[in-house]
């Protein structure tokens, strides 16, 4: 049998770990790793789990690179020893802490509330899962300097997470982000973490919260008598056994929805996550059962939220009688477009408003607000950006929505993250506005197609592994930026955007302009038939990302779905053109 060489870093790590004060339950399970898989104990202590802009995010297990009690601990440690530091002249300092469905994540959570208790901070513990748009609303009606929500978002069973939010209820961002970093990389020792002292420190929160929450949601009604006028509309929905459970419905049934049929078989919130292989709205499987469900009842709309509530995933119902999964940007633009044309028609623009998007979002969104008279901001990639926008702006200007194309989306500010709750609670009315005027929400799509065009969007990922694939990832960057295409499938490059130099080029005229952004590896290419595509190296594996939006005319209904699949052939076009087929 050969031998199997275990990493330096590994050795040193696994010593430390059976010589330490750690549980005798993983010091025997390190010794069975060592005796049974050597390239298992390998991958769990290689190196240390990484702290990265958005907090922590690995498989659960044994290890200095895995997510379990002491990387929580620790991990903690750094941020209140940053927390602390940052505000050092406050009598108390208070932080908030909730949790998702995933195995482990009370145990997490409540060793968060200890770690922060023990270092003198005041802490909200939710008494069981929440959404994660909750706890971004927690710190902010608690006045906290920080939170945490203990989730793994819509990744497979075996992941955990833990994301930091500072105290405007946002996710990290600049200089925070890279600081908190910094210091939770000095936290070495078991010893160096208060572990315990903060007895009668940590809250047990619930009911409250959840009141004053869905008081906010209650303000984003437009239509309330449209809702009343189609109460019993078909509502199917699944929490695909996540946090959504707990508010979802109960919104829907605040708001005067009395038919919402729950996936019963997917209700119960459990970190296995049994009946779906993937918790994630964003792919056909997670959305199966929620369908099924729907053709059974004949209902009017679905929608489906993934573990910690912050994304949703809709399907709607077309003419034929066929359910057709929407995707992020269709959603999104639907949201913005309702949202737009009643805040206009009731009067509410005063020329201080505005939305956000991402810059791989559609420019559907853009084009709605720009129509309307509403201002449009895009920002990087990530919905802190959105919420660090919100933030810059306070006081000055007014928020109305906005989101991004991986189905995340948020009306009013008093959130800083994705909200499945009040994206829901705004679809379910959307609906009810449409069935008052005898059409459905696949009906508003279309009449928005009709009036702006039809807007359709692709993604590709070129994944490119280790050393190699790394340096001809980041060639494929400086060749797009030393000879760019001068067209992408036969139409000619108008305008070049460069998001690492922040500037703009109008291939036209000549002129640059700069780019209020910070600067990030991105490059995006617009064509004079009105395409779009943007390239993007991810910042966490090994791949490139190639974002496609396209667009065309739509002047009836019953030419959709041709021009969908002209539009999807488009997007096929323009991937050979460039050379990625």
């Amino acid at each position: 049998m050969t031998q199997y060489t275990l990493d330096a870093t590994t050795v040193a790590n696994v010593k430390t770990w059976l010589e330490g004060a750690y549980d005798d339950e993983t010091k025997a399970a390190i010794r069975k790793m060592q005796a049974e898989n050597p390239e298992e104990l390998n991958e769990s202590f290689y190196r240390n789990l990484e702290f990265g802009t958005g907090g922590l995010r690995g498989i659960m297990g044994v290890g200095t690179n895995r997510m379990n009690r002491y990387t929580v601990g620790m991990a903690t440690q750094g941020l209140a020893n940053y927390v602390k530091g940052c505000f050092a002249g406050e009598k108390e300092l208070r932080a908030a802490i909730s949790h998702d469905s995933r195995n482990h994540s009370r145990e997490f959570a409540e060793i968060t509330a200890k770690v922060l208790a023990a270092n003198g901070f005041t802490v909200y513990l939710f008494e069981d899962l929440r959404p994660t748009p909750e706890l971004s609303f927690a710190v902010r009606y608690f006045h906290c300097h920080t939170g945490v929500m203990l989730t793994a978002s819509h990744n497979p069973k075996e992941y955990n997470g833990y994301k930091a939010y500072w105290n405007d209820g946002c996710q990290l961002t600049a200089p925070h982000d890279t600081n908190v970093i910094d210091e939770v990389l000095k936290i070495k020792e078991l010893s160096d973490v208060h572990w315990d002292g903060g007895e009668g420190k940590i809250i047990t929160v619930g009911a409250e919260v959840d009141e004053a929450f869905m008081k906010e949601i209650d303000k984003n009604v437009l239509h309330p008598e449209c809702i009343k006028q189609h109460h019993d509309l078909k509502i199917v929905y699944t929490p695909l056994h996540g946090t959504g459970i707990t508010m979802i419905p109960k919104m829907l049934e605040r708001l005067g929805f009395t038919n919402v049929n729950v996936v019963k078989e997917q209700a119960t919130p459990d970190g296995n996550f049994p009946t779906t292989p993937s918790p994630n709205p964003e792919e056909h499987a997670a959305m199966k059962m929620a369908v099924d469900l729907a053709k059974k009842i004949d209902a009017d709309i679905v929608f489906a939220s993934d573990p910690d509530a912050d994304r949703v995933g809709v399907a709607v119902k077309k003419p034929n009688g066929e359910w057709m999964l929407l995707n992020g940007n269709q959603t999104m633009s639907v949201l913005i477009y309702y949202l737009l044309k009643e805040w206009k028609e009731k009067g509410k623009l005063t020329g201080k408003e505005f939305i956000v998007k991402t810059i791989v979002t559609s420019e559907l969104p853009a084009d709605i607000a720009k129509k309307v008279g509403v201002k449009v901001y895009d920002v990087l990639t990530g919905f802190k950006w959105i919420g660090a926008k919100i933030l810059e702006l306070e006081g000055k200007e007014t928020f109305i929505g906005g989101g991004e194309e991986s189905y995340g989306y948020m009306i009013g500010d008093f959130v800083r993250d994705k909200d499945a709750v009040g994206a829901c609670s705004m679809i379910a009315e959307i609906a009810a506005w449409a069935a008052s005027q005898g059409k459905t929400f696949f009906d508003v799509l279309v009449d928005l197609y009709k009036e702006y065009g039809f807007y359709k969007e692709g993604l590709l990922s070129v994944v490119r592994k280790g050393k190699s694939g790394a340096e001809e990832i980041q060639q494929m960057m400086k060749e797009y930026r030393e000879n760019p295409p001068k067209e992408i499938n036969g139409s000619p490059v108008v305008l070049i955007r460069d998001i690492k130099t922040l500037e703009s080029k109008d291939m036209v005229t000549g002129k640059v302009e700069k780019i209020d952004l910070p600067s990030s590896n991105v490059l995006q290419f617009f064509t004079a038939d009105g395409n779009k595509v943007t390239v993007r190296p991810s910042g966490t594996e090994p791949k490139i990302k190639f974002y496609f939006g396209v667009k065309d005319t739509l002047t009836k209904k019953e030419y959709f779905d041709q021009t969908n699949a002209d539009l999807d052939a488009k997007i096929e076009a323009i991937k050979k053109s460039m050379g990625l087929i």
